[in-house]
């Protein structure tokens, strides 16, 4: 393969992590901008678009086979306009081009690969492509030679179909929309229906054998949970049904926290595996993953009272504290799959810092190593198996995974099983402190607001559930970050992300959903009204940029933007919930104070409504669609407490709610003149509440129908049954 001597190009001045990566390589690379579209409009070229992120297995692949190639750079520089976009950076884009694909292709992925017009409509696409044609799939370079020859000769056929294309997408989208307004008379049938039909799919695509829907590759998709944990609250946890759902959402975390998908040394989780064993993954690990994880988990306990599952939850936060938290209060974006085989090399392997030999286990742990290596199925030839390493990268290495009960592993090396415990956590803990002097996987350092917001509805729910204060420490110093680095005050706008200064694209509709979401979860565990005050602000900037009027929900992208072709609404719950979903929940939840809750409702109602068609015929699509379905068939009520929330009367209550899994009720907090002033104003009935017998009190409401208030957890918990 022929190599140029690498130059710096224009995206070595970019703050993204994954344009840097590209900054040396031959190909001419341009941002997302103008200078890249006057270009190709100027010269008539067509542009190349490829998006992907920084700590994308294939996306080093394809950069290492095909962007370091001196020939096909040539061909990219000489007959296109070749631009790279970080996806974590503009969604926007990287929504539009994903949808293109996935409509011509049938599936998705990163990188994702795409040929434009000068007007930036999609004539040709795919994912990851080989440098050369490889069973029976057309190489790279056999596509750029395709292209440069079809551009040249039938220029005006591929503008013509690029516009046919850009057309029926719009089409295709714009026919989803039902539009109009909505009651909650009109979406209860439907919403029945779904909750049923949802129900039935993940019965009918479990795997009973190792947790999850369906089979290879697995992710651990949260959304499924949230709602298999909400099912089980709205039929009854004793129930078949409701057993049932909790049963399933078990098993599968079970499975999750067994298998190579979890760092069992490190804490947190791997993107997804490749096999449907949850065993060995691609070893990427985001930050939107661990904190949505790490909720599945919290539920997992409170359903079932299990502390196994609070550990797990304690293990992927921690290490959400310890590797991902930045000095400053935000959280970063990620850390890679690749990393290097040895310190000063120059070899990136795939998982090189996860996998063991047995002999390093043993020369680290001594005699404790037979335990870890009974425990976590650790062989001399190595656990991963040819059939799971097709290009012998993992050969001789070992992925811990936990094969059998500790209990099973204690009898089989003698031990009792409180002594096989202790050892096991100073093994994993000597282990983690070897593994921390080996290359580190590259940092994405982004602080990317929709994911910060998400992990603060974790630490907050943490919070709550564990009463570890720490985990408030570190939600508030992440939410205040956001304030003072992304936030403008003045104009009430959100930024998207922060890297060395704050980046150039305002948020987009997940980065107001997912914090408004994170500030409600906040207020719920600390009781500082100032996040509910932000969550408002936010939900009226929100509604002002991406509302659709005409037909309900909210776009992804605001108005103006004259280079995103499509203005789409997400309708897929995936690696993270639809921006929708999220803010149907939020608008019924925060519509009892904030001022207008008719039209919060209101709001709430059409944005459900808008995706009628899509949950009603395929509801699997948006399990978190469906959790804020939940507030139209049980509407959300309110639990008021009035007192002190340091005080310990004010906390037994508290505890009280936290409980089991209950209803959805937006909680709200009287602790002095002025937060019962500001309630009162936004819901006037709200201000005779007070306190009874002088102790912390409890109001349990449909809006202003409220039950006598109780002061005693033993009252509170008969009203919350």
């Amino acid at each position: 393969m022929l190599k140029l001597v690498p130059m710096p190009n224009r995206l070595a001045h970019e703050k993204s992590p994954y344009l840097q990566q590209h900054a040396d390589n031959p190909v001419d690379w341009y941002p997302w901008g103008e200078e890249a579209f006057a270009k190709a409009r100027a010269q008539q070229k067509p542009v190349f678009l490829s998006i992907g992120y920084s700590t994308c297995h294939w996306c080093h692949v394809m950069a290492h086979e095909s962007f370091e190639n001196a020939e096909f750079a040539e061909l990219l520089n000489n007959h296109f306009v070749p631009i790279k976009v970080d996806r974590e950076e503009r969604p926007d884009v990287d929504r539009v081009y994903m949808a293109y694909v996935q409509a011509t292709s049938g599936h998705g992925g990163w990188p994702l690969n795409v040929w434009l017009t000068p007007e930036l409509k999609p004539f040709y696409g795919g994912t990851y492509f080989p440098p050369e044609d490889r069973q029976g799939h057309h190489g790279f370079g056999t596509v750029l030679r395709a292209l440069v020859q079809g551009w040249a000769n039938e220029k005006d056929h591929i503008i013509t179909e690029g516009n046919r294309v850009v057309a029926s997408l719009q089409e295709h989208f714009a026919g989803r929309d039902v539009g109009g307004s909505a009651s909650v008379a009109d979406l209860t049938e439907p919403a029945s229906g779904a909750f049923e039909k949802a129900f039935q799919h993940f019965l009918e695509t479990f795997d009973s054998d190792e947790g999850g829907f369906g089979g290879a590759p697995k992710f651990p998709r949260a959304s499924n949970l949230d709602l298999l944990f909400r099912m089980a609250v709205m039929q009854g946890h004793d129930s078949a049904t409701g057993r049932e759902a909790v049963q399933m959402a078990e098993l599968t975390l079970q499975k999750m926290a067994q298998g190579g998908i979890r760092d069992h040394i490190g804490g947190g989780f791997h993107r997804y595996s490749v096999d449907g064993e949850w065993f060995v993954p691609h070893f990427e690990k985001m930050l939107c993953d661990q904190a949505q994880i790490a909720v599945n988990y919290l539920d997992a306990c409170q359903a079932t009272g299990r502390e196994a599952y609070a550990w797990v939850a304690r293990d992927t936060l921690d290490y959400l504290l310890r590797d991902l938290a930045s000095p400053s209060g935000g959280f970063y974006a990620a850390e890679d799959a690749d990393s290097l085989v040895a310190p000063g090399g120059h070899e990136k392997v795939e998982g090189a810092f996860y996998l063991w030999t047995k002999r390093e286990i043993e020369q680290v742990l001594g005699a404790a190593a037979a335990l870890v290596c009974v425990h976590f199925d650790v062989t001399e030839t190595g656990n991963v198996g040819p059939e799971r390493d097709p290009h012998g990268e993992f050969q001789g290495k070992n992925l811990l995974r936990q094969r059998q009960s500790l209990a099973v592993s204690a009898r089989t090396c003698g031990l009792a099983l409180e002594e096989a415990n202790s050892q096991l956590i100073a093994s994993l803990a000597k282990l983690r402190q070897v593994r921390a002097e080996r290359p580190h996987p590259h940092l994405d350092d982004k602080i990317i607001t929709a994911w910060n917001g998400l992990a603060l509805t974790a630490l907050a729910r943490a919070t709550q559930l564990l009463g570890e204060p720490a985990y408030a420490v570190a939600a508030i110093a992440a939410a205040e970050f956001i304030e003072r680095e992304l936030y403008d005050g003045p104009r009430g706008v959100l930024y998207r992300s922060f890297r060395g200064g704050r980046g150039a694209s305002e948020g987009f509709a997940e980065d107001y959903a997912f914090l408004i979401q994170g500030l409600i979860d906040l207020y719920e565990a600390t009781f500082e009204q100032r996040w509910l005050r932000w969550a408002l602000r936010l939900q009226e900037t929100m509604d002002a940029l991406f509302w659709d009027e005409e037909s309900g929900g909210y776009f992804n992208s605001a108005a103006g933007d004259a280079n995103i072709i499509l203005r789409l609404k997400e309708d897929y719950d995936g690696a993270e919930p639809a921006p929708g979903s999220v803010a149907a929940a939020n608008l019924l939840h925060l519509a009892i104070v904030s001022g207008d809750e008719a039209g919060f409702n209101a709001r709430a109602l059409r944005t459900l409504a808008a995706f009628e068609s899509r949950w009603s015929d395929t509801p699997q699509a948006l399990p978190r669609m469906l959790c804020a379905l939940e507030g139209v068939l049980a509407p959300v009520g309110q639990i008021v407490l009035v007192g002190n929330p340091h005080a310990a009367d004010f906390r037994q209550l508290v505890t009280v709610l936290h409980e089991r899994p209950r209803a959805r009720r937006t909680l709200l907090v009287i602790d002095s003149d002025e937060t019962r002033l500001w309630l009162a104003a936004r819901a006037p009935w709200l201000a005779e509440m007070k306190l009874l017998g002088g102790r912390a009190t409890a109001y349990i409401c449909d809006h202003s129908a409220c039950q006598p208030p109780v002061n005693n957890e033993t009252a509170l918990r008969a009203l919350l049954r």
